[in-house]
């Protein structure tokens, strides 16, 4: 396949991040890894997207000091961003409604027609350029051809993701989507299908098994229209646990599970564990944990009590 006819995927992933760990970011990038290798995807992107503070969960710390870590974590990464719109809304936001809002915005950012797994897109170009005497945004002054080449696609993407993720806004405002509505409307693509995917553990592919937990028309809107990625952990095995739901059965194909190689210890994604190695003063925080994010939690006295 050529550059163009691949999928062209942001990976996205919500959670607590409470702190974020090494793991978290090895998930990032094994899946990448494996998509890349399967030969039908371009990863351009990666968000993690942390929790509202209202989400209610024992121990959550702020959203400021869970923000501060995760960019930390990614700050030597230049594919992986944080974004924090979730932690800005005026409350907690579904899974479902945090790939809506990043689906939309892709659309306005990139000028792209984001498709989901069942209905790929045919044209992915949003709007002509509304004045005729615009300027092509790829034009130069030697009159070559001004078409865009997959390059500058992907270029543009990243400019755009790097503007709208590791970014902190004020916190009474959010500024950011505004200042990338208009590019959809002057921008041309060539064809390339761009789709936002959910990247998670299997212990939160399991935890849609869990009757009431989730609802099942974000669940319907998740795996049917999204797609999810899973990183198996800790010894799980999705194939067992998509056979215990009706709705991960019927789009079975749109979960796709990381297969490689690699033998490392998924339990290093635990948050938990790393909580309680602080708590207890353990050493062995630094398997789980970065130096510049556990610099943050001492400098903060984050996680030292019991209490948090």
């Amino acid at each position: 396949m050529t550059e163009t006819t691949k999928t062209h995927v942001i990976l996205l992933a919500c959670g607590s991040f409470n702190p974020i760990t090494k793991g978290h970011i090895q998930m990032f990038e094994r899946a990448r890894d494996y998509l890349h290798k399967t030969g039908r995807f371009i990863v351009i992107g990666g968000i993690v997207s942390p929790v509202h503070d209202s989400y209610g969960k024992t121990g959550l710390v702020s959203s400021r000091h869970r923000l501060t870590m995760c960019q930390l974590a990614v700050q030597s990464s230049d594919w992986i961003r944080v974004d924090p719109w979730e932690c800005y809304q005026d409350t907690w936001q579904t899974t479902c409604s945090v790939l809506e809002h990043h689906r939309d915005l892709m659309k306005r950012v990139t000028g792209c027609i984001l498709s989901n797994v069942n209905t790929p897109s045919i044209t992915p170009v949003i709007g002509q350029p509304q004045n005729k005497s615009s300027q092509n945004i790829y034009q130069n002054n030697n009159n070559v051809s001004s078409k865009p080449t997959a390059a500058k696609i992907l270029g543009k993407v990243g400019e755009s993701l790097s503007r709208i993720c590791c970014v902190r806004p004020p916190m009474e405002r959010f500024t950011f989507v505004d200042e990338n509505a208009n590019l959809g409307t002057v921008m041309r693509y060539e064809e390339i299908e761009l789709r936002i995917l959910l990247l998670c553990g299997s212990d939160l592919l399991e935890s849609f098994c869990i009757p009431g937990l989730w609802n099942e028309a974000d669940m319907e809107v998740i795996v049917g229209e999204f797609g999810i990625v899973v990183v198996p952990r800790d010894g799980a095995d999705p194939e067992r646990i998509m056979n215990h739901s009706s709705i991960l059965r019927k789009y079975k194909n749109n979960i796709l599970v990381v297969k490689d190689d690699s033998n490392h210890p998924m339990s290093v994604v635990s948050s938990t564990k790393s909580r309680l190695a602080l708590q207890h003063g353990d050493g062995h925080v630094v398997d789980y944990l970065c130096q510049p994010v556990i610099d943050y939690i001492l400098k903060s006295q984050l996680y030292i009590n019991a209490s948090g």
